[in-house]
């Protein structure tokens, strides 16, 4: 088998940890910590918020890393550093220590994100790089297969106990998976699909930082900004909410289990989309999927939307995931992959800051989340205007 296809699957289960542990599963620690500590929504969310924003702070640096120093050392420096901090958050007594570890996380979290593992397969792809994209992400989806065990894990031994388990099993089972990467398929003729791999050594490469002054480049990544601000806010709040609303804890996780899980079929559905047909139209079609899964999460009382929204959100979220990676490699200069996907990660990042944290707010003096998803709704559909037009213009006026 092409080796490619092993950088795919290593890179899929690293994914599946890191999402599952730290991104999906930390809503089964929402409310085992604010009971403990007596914290308010919005503190903990807050703790969301500062690892996104160091994430958003590190991605830029991590993807330029990752073209010139080399991705396979960041994601060992990542894997390391994120299960000591995992270790030290079952540790923690107070609120300063909490945000503090949340800060070592996100550190370690940067290391082992998107960024770097896309920027490994872009690496090796080119005419298949949808199907490798979709598959390799598809370890975010298959993250959500985590969340009942994680759950049950806290339930039975404590969320500090659970804590140091998973950190635990970054070291042990994480690194290795990192040691099967290799940076470039240079000892390979050919690509995966019997074509030759060009890597534009020959041709100018333009100016790093010339990207952010371009407008098209700097729409497609305010329309990823919106996408991740739904997403994180969903993701942190969806137990908290379900549970408001009456759903019992179990039922609760195994439809936030269920959202990452559904997403891999989006992953692979939108992956192989984008191989075929125009990415602009596909992409437009994914923010529309997701979108009216948003819409549907208000009525999710009601089994004909709950049903709605754990197709159309996770589908729609799921394809987008995959498109971002495959519209940066079509439009830009693949040899920059890392760099300008950690420029569009850092941007969306700042969603990720704001998401959790005003949704916190706004149950906090609502009392619910209904208005919050309404919102979200609208802002996914104004994100399709965005994404069509930073297409079609980077098409229109920028060669590299």
């Amino acid at each position: 088998m092409f080796y490619g296809w092993w950088i795919v699957i290593a890179c899929f289960f690293i994914s599946l940890m890191v999402s599952g542990t730290v991104f999906y599963g930390f809503t089964a620690f929402f409310e085992p910590i604010v009971k403990d500590f007596q914290w308010s929504y919005t503190q903990v969310s807050l703790a969301s918020s500062i690892r996104g924003m160091e994430m958003g702070l590190l991605a830029p640096l991590v993807g330029y890393l990752a073209d010139r120093w080399g991705a396979k050392r960041i994601l060992f420096a990542g894997m390391t550093i994120l299960g000591l901090g995992l270790i030290l958050l079952g540790q923690i007594n107070s609120l300063t220590t909490f945000y503090l570890v949340m800060l070592l996380i996100a550190f370690g979290a940067g290391g082992c994100t998107s960024v770097v593992t896309m920027t490994i397969v872009a690496r090796w792809f080119k005419r298949h790089l949808g199907k490798a994209l979709a598959v390799m992400s598809s370890g975010f989806g298959a993250s959500g297969l985590l969340i009942p065990f994680i759950v049950f894990l806290v339930d039975l031994r404590g969320w500090r106990e659970a804590l140091v388990i998973l950190g635990l099993v970054m070291w042990t089972v994480g690194i290795p998976l990192v040691l099967m990467l290799r940076e470039h398929p240079d000892s390979y003729a050919c690509g995966a699909d019997n074509i030759k791999q060009d890597h534009g050594l020959n041709r100018p490469r333009v100016p790093y930082l010339s990207y952010l002054k371009y407008p098209p480049f700097l729409l497609i990544n305010l329309a990823e900004t919106l996408r991740f601000l739904v997403l994180t806010s969903v993701v942190v709040h969806i137990m908290p909410f379900l549970s408001q609303i009456g759903i019992p804890r179990n039922r609760a996780g195994f439809m936030a289990a269920s959202i990452p899980l559904v997403s891999i079929g989006g992953r692979f559905l939108f992956g192989w989309l984008a191989d075929r047909y125009d990415t602009a139209k596909v992409t437009a079609c994914a923010f529309l999927v997701m979108a009216a899964g948003m819409a549907s999460l208000t009525f999710v009382c009601y089994p004909l939307f709950a049903f709605g929204f754990l197709i159309f959100f996770p589908l729609g979220f799921g394809g987008l995931t995959v498109l971002r990676g495959t519209i940066v490699a079509h439009l830009y200069d693949k040899r920059d992959f890392g760099s300008l996907m950690g420029i569009l990660m850092g941007f969306s990042a700042l969603g990720g800051i704001v998401g959790p944290t005003v949704t916190g707010w706004f149950f906090d003096r609502l009392g619910n989340y209904s208005y919050v998803w309404i919102g979200f709704s609208g802002l996914l559909v104004f994100a399709i205007f965005l994404i069509l037009k930073g297409i079609r213009s980077s098409r229109l006026h920028l060669t590299v």
